[in-house]
């Protein structure tokens, strides 16, 4: 009895210690001007919207470097210098293929399964795929691997690997067709749509129609082990649209669902997706941003359709208005992430807001949202307690981990403005050099051999006490950008977890214990995890 009663005691205790930790902002410091990175999103109206940022590690180290879309200027891949738990450093890597104009985006992904990371750069023009080769070298590969890059305005991306295939499959989300009668207006650009060949390059057909994709992803909505596209897009120019889910069936032409099949037309203004397991029943629900009119979509039914519904309200994250000032104008949102800024184990969510160009039915003033969340499944705001506060005009940004210390920083490509860093300082107080720690954390790399070595499609569990996060990994999403690399996930006062992989072929892994606040890689085939620890500072070659 005593034993018990000493269980419960511990277990109420664990609880009460998460729901404290859960209210509590990260102190975030704006470093923008300490980091060496100078970079701006520019250019005309095919630059309104677009403005990605891409993170990876492309030389090894692990520590990511960070790529921006410069619009009507030159892109900018911006190497990492940083210390282990150090400040944030970076330098622009001079003479790279990657220095390109009109480019709107960028997505890593491996692509030839050699372990190096490649990158696809999304233009207003011909886009274009780069192989790594090693110590940040690129070079294009669109001959390479028979890659249509087109001459489309492209704002979007979304790649998968399909049963039996060495290549991923691929989907380019296209804009306003400016070469079309009457244009922008009702013309809307079709999807691009790659398949791997038999000689080792892609065959393309269109998705048709296309409304104006400004997102796009493939994901496994229904735990079915069969990943459908999601496209988020902008109803500011088409005409009879709506969001669209294309069914995706290996040596089939993909087909679009309908209300036949249970999905619900819906019409926004979608800018960005962002997907992760709020409900807790395994599969991915979607946050949609949009122009004042954000949504959640959860599953309504579990009987195998693709029904949902909305519950952005109920949860306090419609994030429709400007959060401070007086402003009663809706707000403009873009990128979406979420992901655990604070390391409580409750999954929290960035969005980036900026007005369009000068729309001035919407707010001017606009800042980003980091939306905290809660052990209830609500959310609650706290950019501004974080000090994460700006008023430039957001577009692509992430959540990473830039130092290697466990806390996950932020960056944002501003457009017409410089980009900014914030570095995640914990628990620190106002003034101090060196972050505190705020919660417990684990970093996983996941791997597998041959073909899709990063396991896109694949799942992630992982469990704290009743407890269980669930994470799809993916590449598409967020608003013209996306990060591959360490899955960063917070588990509170936990000192240990275990986690299991379901890989995209559906196989199970074993449970797998971690112990917190450690870097480890979840390898196919093994039963333990290889523990990395980072370098004490960042390749400097």
């Amino acid at each position: 009895m005593k034993n018990a009663m000493m269980a419960l005691l511990a277990g109420a205790a664990m609880t009460f210690a998460s729901q404290a930790l859960a209210i509590e902002p990260p102190h975030m410091v704006e470093v923008t001007g300490e980091t060496g990175i100078d970079h701006r999103y520019t250019g005309g109206w095919e630059y309104f919207v677009g403005g990605g940022v891409a993170a990876f590690d492309c030389n090894g180290d692990r520590y990511p470097e960070l790529y921006f879309a410069g619009g009507a200027g030159k892109s900018g891949l911006y190497l990492n210098r940083s210390s282990k738990g150090g400040a944030l450093q970076f330098s622009l890597k001079e003479n790279s293929v990657l220095a390109l104009d009109a480019v709107s985006g960028a997505y890593p992904l491996d692509i030839d399964g050699d372990g190096i990371l490649d990158l696809a750069v999304l233009r207003v023009g011909e886009n274009k795929l780069f192989r790594g080769k090693g110590n940040c070298v690129f070079e294009e590969a669109n001959a390479l691997w028979s890659f249509d890059g087109g001459k489309a305005w492209s704002t979007a991306f979304a790649a998968t690997w399909e049963k039996g295939n060495d290549l991923p499959t691929l989907a380019v989300g296209n804009y306003v067709d400016r070469d079309q009668p009457g244009a922008p207006f009702g013309t809307c650009h079709d999807t691009d749509f790659y398949r791997p060949d038999r000689a080792g390059g892609y065959d393309h057909q269109s998705l048709k129609p296309g409304y104006c994709a400004l997102s796009m992803m493939f994901t496994d909505w229904g735990r079915t082990g069969k990943p459908d596209l999601r496209i988020a897009n902008d109803r500011q120019y088409y005409r009879h649209g709506h969001e669209q889910l294309w069914k995706i069936r290996a040596g089939d032409a993909p087909q679009e669902y309908n209300s036949s099949d249970g999905w619900r037309r819906l019409r926004v203004w979608g800018m960005g997706i962002a997907a992760t397991d709020l409900t807790g029943d395994g599969r991915p629900d979607y946050y949609i941003t949009s122009m004042a009119d954000n949504k959640l979509q959860v599953l309504a039914t579990r009987d195998g359709t693709p029904d949902y519904e909305d519950l952005a309200f109920q949860k306090g994250i419609t994030a429709h208005r400007p959060f401070v000032g007086n402003a009663v104008h809706p707000s403009t949102s873009w990128h979406a992430q979420f992901d655990d800024i604070n390391n409580d184990s409750f999954v929290d969510l960035f969005v980036t807001k900026g007005n369009v160009e000068a729309m001035t039915d919407f707010a001017m003033k606009d800042p980003n949202s980091l939306l905290l969340g809660a052990p209830d499944g609500s959310f609650t705001e706290a950019a501004d307690k974080a000090g994460m506060m700006s008023f430039d005009r957001g577009r692509g940004g992430s959540l990473v981990d830039l130092n290697m210390d466990g806390l996950l920083d932020s960056v944002v490509l501003n457009r017409e403005k410089p980009a900014q860093l914030w570095r995640n300082m914990g628990q620190a107080r106002a003034g101090a050099v060196d972050a505190a720690p705020m919660g417990n954390w684990v970093a996983l790399q996941v791997l597998q051999d041959g073909p899709n070595r990063n396991a896109v499609g694949a799942f992630i569990e992982v469990r704290i006490a009743d407890r269980t996060q669930s994470r799809e990994i993916t590449v598409g999403g967020g608003h013209a950008g996306g990060k591959v690399g360490w899955h960063h996930f917070g588990i509170g006062v936990a000192e240990r977890a275990v986690v299991r992989i379901q890989w995209p072929d559906e196989e199970w892994s074993a449970w797998v214990r971690l112990f917190a606040n450690q870097h480890s890689r979840i390898t196919r085939g093994k039963s333990t995890a290889d523990v990395w620890l980072p370098a004490q500072t960042a390749n400097q070659d």
